[in-house]
């Protein structure tokens, strides 16, 4: 069998999106599955056509002009245009069976033009609605239009989709709300691969004296700095367990819009030498520095898309045997079990992020226990070799119910 990709962006790029690409890459290609792999112009803008990324071939589109990125929505036609000019060359040279475009709906849209034209199943892969991206990402109430019309295409792509996949059942459900049979919806969970993450490792005692957290309790957020993390939150609580918890540190790793805003609450509320900001962590050094923490604090925000998304750091965490507290909104609640694998507060309170963190520290007692469920789950449930089987049965439905009519041949 061979699939074509579609992705916005990939390897060497590092993101929570390009790493579950290369895992389902890898595990498709264990299970015999041929694949290729294109990005779009939005991965890097620039005129290389192939590039080999750790053992992976990625297939580029060339820039784009923007002779008409004055026009609204100008710049998005042309993206779409390069990708199915891209996308058909690539379909002429490798005659593949199915093509799986993956989020935003940029990349949808050109794969359902290109399958027709050829004839192919398409699978959509939904790992977030880019209209409930775009608004949590600042988008304004100004810009409802293009709210709207990117809502409308969403849905225009997910009722053409040979079959629609997505992440997990928040998702689930709203791509059935706008009309999807269930029977044509498949969720592939996000998931670790635990080789990465050695269970309860022995701090990094060199790193942890650089950082200068020798003697530290250490309350971290390992991910992007955007706005609906609600990292505001953390520093807000470290200001209210700060008195009588004079030992707690918070260590910020990563980066992101947030930050200069986050460095002048931390400077407001003057807590400059119990946060430290490490900038971005190359991903295979990440193991180290979760070697260093206590609790990780996932503080997401209360919104549509922190509802319906699951992360995928609180995997990782369970993975290695870290506590954590997250906030109960609808993405953590399917992937924590409260008291058993992680600890769950009420979002969008300061007071209430400090009390879980306070909490957690009281019962250290009970700490191997829950780890111990947690990796459990982990193995049991959300390996990536047990999550990308899930595409077998995916991909054997739509060959069954939209055969290929043979339209174009292998040059080579």
């Amino acid at each position: 069998m061979r699939v074509l990709h579609v992705l916005d962006h990939s390897l060497p790029l590092h993101s929570g999106y390009t790493f579950r690409t290369a895992a389902i890459l890898r595990e498709q290609h264990a299970l015999g599955i041929e694949t290729f792999q294109l990005t779009t112009a939005r991965h890097n803008g620039g005129d290389v056509l192939v590039e080999e990324v750790d053992g992976l071939r990625f297939h580029r589109t060339p820039g784009v002009r923007n002779a008409f990125s004055t026009v609204p929505g100008g710049i998005y036609l042309q993206e779409i245009h390069a990708t199915a000019m891209r996308l058909s060359e690539l379909v002429r040279e490798f005659a593949p069976d199915i093509l799986h475009a993956h989020s935003p709906v940029l990349n949808a849209l050109p794969a359902l033009w290109v399958g027709l034209r050829h004839r192919l199943p398409v699978v959509y892969e939904v790992r977030a609605l880019w209209e409930d991206g775009a608004v949590d990402h600042g988008v304004t109430d100004a810009q409802s239009l293009r709210y709207r019309a990117s809502r409308r295409l969403e849905t225009f792509a997910l009722r053409r989709a040979s079959h629609v996949t997505t992440i997990c059942e928040g998702l689930r459900s709203e791509i059935a709300a706008r009309g999807v049979p269930a029977a044509a919806i498949s969720i592939i969970p996000n998931a670790v691969d635990v080789r990465e993450f050695a269970f309860d490792a022995a701090p990094d005692g060199a790193l942890r004296a650089r950082l200068g957290l020798d003697g530290k309790r250490i309350v971290a957020f390992a991910g992007s700095f955007y706005g609906y993390e609600g990292l505001d939150l953390l520093i807000e609580a470290l200001a209210i367990l700060a008195p009588r918890m004079p030992r707690l540190h918070v260590l910020l790793i990563g980066g992101g819009p947030q930050e200069e805003a986050l460095r002048a609450l931390v400077a407001a509320r003057r807590l400059g030498d119990r946060v430290c900001f490490t900038g971005r962590v190359p991903h295979g050094e990440v193991s180290r520095y979760y070697g260093l923490i206590d609790v990780l604090a996932y503080p997401r925000r209360r919104t549509r898309l922190t509802d319906m998304v699951t992360p995928l750091k609180p995997l990782e965490a369970m993975a290695q045997g870290r506590m954590f507290v997250a906030s109960d909104v609808g993405g953590h609640r399917e992937l924590v079990r409260h008291g058993e694998t992680g600890f769950l507060f009420e979002p969008d309170d300061p007071n209430a992020l400090a009390a879980a963190l306070e909490s957690t520290f009281a019962c250290e007692a009970t700490w191997p226990r829950i780890a111990q469920q947690a990796r459990r789950f982990v193995e049991s449930e959300r390996t990536w070799s047990r999550s990308v089987r899930g595409y077998e049965a995916v991909y054997a439905r739509v060959l069954r119910h939209s055969p290929r009519v043979p339209s174009v041949k292998a040059t080579h």
